[in-house]
């Protein structure tokens, strides 16, 4: 199936059977993001804009990431709306918390006072926003995903578009390998690390695992927060939870949330739902799940 013929088929899911969207704009194409500060924050309204008609600083122009052939799997050549979801909730990071939790750290004074990481970040929405709403002396934002060349350099040009170079670095990183790239110079781990419709293949959770485990932070503010469609499937999300015991982490936040036309609707997690659910009900919701170590 081509680009052109499976963006024809999900905008006809979306049009005919009112399905949510799951994914937004194809490889190469380039996608314009408002934040819902200024009245956008329904999914099926991310469309393209006039940028000129919003001031610049509110405004992130992407370039929807494409990969070389042999690395089509890793499903990087979309905007996901796991991603705008996340970006659109930034206020549920609870970031101002973690500056000052940040600056109250032995190791304050070393680096800026908050260090954040994207994993799986494909175009970099979320990790771009942050870092264009921070100082560089508040916050760094690590981007990161495979170390596929089209991949890492579109969202290099993704981070100089949006004029955050400053406070954003950009890192090809394969989970489950020598964390140090990611790292500081002198191995300090990270406050908060993000990662948007990761959990998809249950072969990758133990990778991503050994990642988080290797780059978050050993203090009692560092967080995980995932967000995840539940079209991934509640089985695959289920195998993601059962491992977390074994690198350490614990979930301290396991909720389903509406999305698209459900937007603002909010439940637990339940794994018994799955037999009840057809394509149309798991595009309405995703699960926001935040993570902490059980012990530091």
């Amino acid at each position: 199936m081509t680009l052109e013929v499976a963006d024809f088929f999900a905008d006809s899911l979306q049009s005919l059977y009112d399905y949510t969207p799951i994914t937004l704009a194809s490889s190469g194409s380039i996608f314009t993001y408002t934040p819902p500060s200024l009245g956008i924050s329904d999914l099926s309204t991310h469309q393209p804009i006039d940028a000129k008609s919003i001031p610049s600083q509110h405004v992130i122009t992407l370039k929807t990431p494409e990969t070389q052939a042999n690395n089509w799997s890793l499903h990087a050549s979309s905007i996901w709306a796991s991603s705008i979801y996340l970006a659109d909730h930034l206020i549920d990071l609870r970031i101002p918390d973690l500056l000052a939790s940040a600056r109250d750290h032995p190791d304050y004074g070393s680096t800026p006072p908050l260090r954040v990481l994207e994993l799986g970040a494909g175009a970099g929405l979320p990790s771009i926003q942050i870092a264009a709403s921070y100082a560089p002396e508040d916050v760094q934002v690590t981007v990161s995903d495979y170390p596929d060349p089209d991949l890492i350099r579109t969202l290099k040009e993704n981070v100089s578009l949006n004029e955050v170079t400053r406070n954003c670095r950009v890192v090809p990183y394969a989970w489950g390998t020598d964390p140090t790239p990611l790292l500081s110079p002198n191995g300090e781990g990270f406050d908060l690390i993000l990662a948007a419709d990761t959990l998809w293949n249950s072969d990758f959770h133990p990778g991503l695992l050994q990642t988080l485990s290797n780059t978050l932070r050993r203090a009692s503010h560092a967080r995980v927060q995932l967000v995840a469609g539940l079209h991934t499937g509640r089985y695959t999300l289920q195998r993601f939870l059962d491992l977390l015991p074994k690198y350490g982490l614990v979930a301290e936040v396991l909720e389903e949330r509406g999305v698209g036309n459900n937007d603002g609707e909010r439940r637990g997690w339940d794994l018994g739902r799955a037999e009840g659910e057809d394509e149309r009900e798991r595009r309405r919701w995703v699960l926001w799940i935040t993570l902490r170590w059980d012990r530091v």
